[in-house]
């Protein structure tokens, strides 16, 4: 089957799935051929023809901010639809077209390939209400901001209007969709590696070093973990706990992962960063000694901190989950989250976490010290958040999942589930096959704006 990937960082969130059609060619060379559209970066997937199209410009300050959301998505559909005229004209015919409707590469696409159909990731719909915006009393936002905010969904609805295919991850990013738009749209539970997301019990019985902090086994470690340090992710909430949580458990040390920039909300309006600002508003009542900004991290480290964890504090606006829940339950962490339905669909209060609000710092504090006092409750919960993530975030299941909707898009049948290991274990040889062609380099006019991951509301402080 011919693939056509379109996603402006490659590979994105597409890794997986293209490494299960890669393995399909490892054991039937020849099965697939994959072309990836992307703007140009330095990665690089062996067996993948990466198309690149040029990154676009700046654009201009004076336009409207409630139409710069569509305005760097239209551009960047010309680049893409330019960069697929080339593809085509290389002889490349797609059976099925799949990418993130949030950067609008996608919505041209169906002029160029006629008749090929588009599989495309719906995020998240944008509302006044019920969601993100003016979720946090302490942000709240003028209601002058609002029909930006219903702008941001003009993607969204040029997406729907092609009438083709959408996927997302989860039920509650599904609910904010129109009722109208859901049935274009599968959810498709995405999964982890549970064999390198997995307990580590043996971290807990030696010292562990991260960077400069360093937790020995007579000490409890709570982290937390986000992109970047903002209310978004609940960053002022577990900074105003501290205090008290470090008062209270002397033994205590805490993780803080995440960068100083801004992945979803806005700078604060005083200036600097959210860490720089809640510093501040509680200097002189945490020991800093104890609590380490650790920015970004390897992705080792990342679980390695996880594994450690005595207690994983992941709090969220109502937005999209983190990978970084899914990693959690799947290392069977102590998850203390909140009580939103980004949490609540994963998290079941005394199951297998712990669910605190999102807002409150007094009650994360004790919802905290609770988890770290009691080791028994500990204990069962670890357990079942394992047993969450092997039931319902294993990669193999999602992969499974994603491939069955590509077959029914495309009519076509995939090499059955578990060929490529089978094959592989029993050492079948493979099949000649011609050699791969090289990749392509699809200039596009620099007519957009570069833009970064969509947020959910850029307006909120």
């Amino acid at each position: 089957m011919n693939f056509l990937f379109v996603h402006q960082n490659f590979p994105g969130q597409y890794l997986h799935i293209i490494r299960s059609l890669l393995a399909d060619n490892e054991a039937r060379p020849g099965t697939h051929e994959i072309v990836f559209m992307t703007e140009p970066n330095q990665n690089q997937m062996n067996g993948v023809r990466k198309v690149t199209y040029a990154k676009p410009p700046e654009m201009s300050p004076s336009l409207s901010w409630d139409t710069r959301e569509f305005e760097t998505a239209s551009r960047r559909a010309q680049a893409a639809y330019r960069g697929a005229l080339q593809i085509k004209a290389l002889g490349f015919q797609p059976d099925v077209i799949i990418g993130h409707h949030g950067w609008g590469e996608l919505l041209y696409l169906v002029d160029v390939f006629p008749g090929v159909p588009v599989v495309g990731y719906f995020e998240f719909y944008y509302r006044i209400l019920g969601t993100d915006v003016n979720f946090d009393p302490e942000f709240p936002m003028d209601t002058a901001l609002f029909g930006g905010v219903r702008g941001k969904n003009s993607t969204n609805l040029l997406a729907l209007n092609l009438e083709q295919y959408g996927q997302t991850p989860t039920r509650w990013q599904h609910s904010t969709y129109p009722e109208w738009a859901k049935k274009q749209i599968r959810i498709i539970e995405e999964g982890v590696d549970l064999e390198q997301c997995k307990p580590d019990p043996a971290l807990h019985k030696k010292p562990l070093t991260v960077g400069k902090l360093t937790v020995t086994p007579k000490q409890k470690l709570v982290t937390y973990v986000a992109r970047n340090l903002e209310p978004y992710r609940g960053f002022h909430t577990i900074m105003r706990a501290l205090p008290r949580l470090l008062r209270e458990r002397p033994d205590a040390l805490v993780s803080l992962v995440g960068g100083d920039s801004v992945s979803y909300g806005v700078p604060p309006r005083q200036g600097g960063t959210w860490r720089e600002l809640l510093l501040k508003e509680t200097a002189g009542q945490i020991d800093l000694s104890r609590v380490h900004f650790m920015g970004k991290v390897s992705y080792e480290e990342h679980l390695a901190l996880l594994k450690r964890s005595d207690a994983h504090v992941y709090l969220t606006y109502p937005f999209v989950a983190s990978w970084s829940l899914r990693e959690a339950l799947a290392c069977g962490c102590m998850v203390v989250g909140s009580d939103t339905q980004t949490v609540t669909e994963f998290v079941q209060h005394e199951v297998n976490g712990l669910i605190t609000p999102t807002l409150d710092h007094n009650a994360l504090t004790d919802t905290v010290l609770r988890a770290l006092a009691d080791t028994k409750l500990a204990a069962r919960l670890r357990a079942n958040a394992r047993e969450y993530a092997e039931k319902k975030l294993g990669m193999d299941d999602y992969l499974a999942r994603y491939r069955a909707y590509i077959e029914e898009v495309t009519g076509k049948t995939l090499l059955p589930a578990g060929t490529a290991k089978a094959e592989a274990k029993a050492g079948s040889k493979p099949k000649a096959t011609a050699p791969s062609k090289p990749s392509i380099q699809a200039k596009a006019s620099p007519k957009a704006a570069p833009r970064q991951k969509p947020r959910a509301n850029p307006t909120k402080a």
